[in-house]
């Protein structure tokens, strides 16, 4: 969109206040509100934004390890550089235009080593110098309580009531029963321009599933990065709250978050997966992607799993996959292969909602032309149950940590110095939690050691 275009958007929408941020490493949307001046100024030149967002944690605790920025630096400005494109208006917030900022070191003008949406940006144009247009689209799950900020706190985020009871998946019941929320949340998503292809209750209590319509690479991350922080919103106007949690209830299943890809020419007219000649309906193209993937899952896995809680996902019978695996609409692999024409598409289904969409996307399309580019043939497709189809996928985010900082394809696929910063980020997150004590350990040994 172009400034005209926007002057003349603004006019017709009565825009009087502008909102602008960025996803952190985490994936929490750093943001605030500006004057329509200051919008001016800022479009055409940037603006700065305090870098502590890359130096510190999910709960705003300062890294001690950092080197992009720190104690050592002040914390200083990093340059926030606004894409115009991503222009949108909340239906509930009429006047006020929203739009995604990408971070730039501010001395040298060079993109932010640990800033997300620009990590995406160059694998993205890895693909398309190689001819290829990458097309990829999230799917969520989330757990929505009849809860809100204070009571979760003063509940000690237990004990909470769900939005309905029981299992009951694909229930056409609880949607009509909740039809107020869930129109709203598909009318607001739409007109936010986070079209959603469908939304059904899952097997829970209070959960469902959202699929997001499927775009470009780039366009897709903000969709379903958007998609987590507007969803928060809503419910919040509705007296409920949310949880993107991988994993909130032991003796529930856990929240996945999977992410669908393919390759299409640079005209996005033919998909380069597709090939209902070959064995598994994938070119020799799709096959080296998939070769990718599953070569490169375990050393890769903290970028997928970027959390402690994260981890407490991957246990058996739940379809959460726990090993490198790959099959035909296999839903216990970790890479699931959906043949079908122009549809062709592989899903990683390793990843859980708690994704930072745009590290996972970058991570899952660098891995899979890794593949292309190496020529990695995948192993035979698993058949039936594929937990325990090879050797395991790191456990806990301490050793997948540790298998990222030893691997030399992710410093290739995303550059050394955000695999630099993540791993430190991952670091400090393993020793907060070994300070931690919780409450499983004192209910546990509290009287019986």
């Amino acid at each position: 969109m172009t400034r005209e275009e926007l002057t003349r958007a603004f006019a017709e929408r009565g825009i009087r206040k502008v909102k602008v941020g960025g996803f952190d490493v985490d994936g929490v949307l750093r943001g605030k509100l500006i004057h329509l001046d200051k919008f001016e100024s800022a479009a055409s030149d940037g603006f700065g934004f305090c870098d502590v967002i890359f130096g510190w944690d999910v709960a705003d605790n300062l890294y001690d390890n950092a080197t992009v920025t720190g104690w050592h630096s002040g914390y200083p400005d990093a340059l926030a550089r606004i894409d115009l494109g991503t222009f949108r208006v909340l239906p509930h917030e009429p006047d006020t235009a929203c739009f995604l900022a990408d971070f730039y070191d501010a001395a040298t003008g060079k993109p932010h080593a640990a800033c997300p949406r620009n990590l995406l940006k160059r694998v993205v144009g890895q693909a398309e110098s190689a001819g290829y247009k990458p097309l990829m689209s999230a799917e969520f799950e989330f757990w929505i309580f009849r809860e809100d900020p204070e009571s979760l706190r003063a509940k000690g985020y237990s004990g909470l009531d769900p939005l309905s009871p029981g299992m009951f998946g694909y229930s056409w019941v609880r949607e009509g029963q909740h039809a107020d929320l869930m129109h709203d949340i598909l009318d607001t998503m739409e007109a936010f321009d986070i079209p959603i292809e469908g939304l059904h209750t899952e097997t829970g209590p209070g959960v469902w599933e959202a699929a997001l319509r499927y775009t470009d690479a780039v366009e897709a991350a903000d969709r379903a990065a958007l998609f987590k922080t507007t969803l928060k919103q809503i419910v919040h106007r509705h007296g409920l709250a949310v949880t993107f949690m991988a994993k909130w209830n032991p003796s529930l299943p856990g929240s996945s978050g999977h992410i669908h890809q393919s390759l299409f020419d640079s005209a996005k007219e033919r998909n380069l997966f597709e090939d209902a000649k070959a064995p598994h309906g994938l070119t020799d193209l799709g096959m080296h992607y998939v070769g990718g993937l599953v070569k490169l899952a375990g050393e890769l896995t903290a970028l997928y799993s970027p959390f402690v809680n994260t981890y407490k996902r991957y246990v058996p019978g739940v379809w959460a996959p726990m090993t490198p695996s790959w099959g035909v609409e296999n839903r216990t692999c970790a890479v699931r292969v959906i043949p079908g024409g122009k549809g062709t598409r592989v899903e990683y289904r390793q990843t859980a909602s708690d994704i930072n969409p745009y590290i996972a996307m970058a991570t899952t399309l660098g891995a899979g032309l890794w593949g292309a580019r190496n020529a990695v043939a995948p192993p035979p497709p698993a058949q039936g149950d594929a937990t325990e189809a090879g050797d395991p996928l790191p456990m806990t985010l301490e050793h997948a940590v540790e298998a990222l900082s030893r691997s030399e394809a992710a410093k290739e696929i995303l550059g050394e110095a955000f695999v630099d910063h993540y791993v430190r980020s991952r670091d400090w997150e393993v020793r907060e939690y070994r300070r931690a004590v919780t409450d499983w350990e004192l209910k546990r040994y509290f009287e019986v050691v």
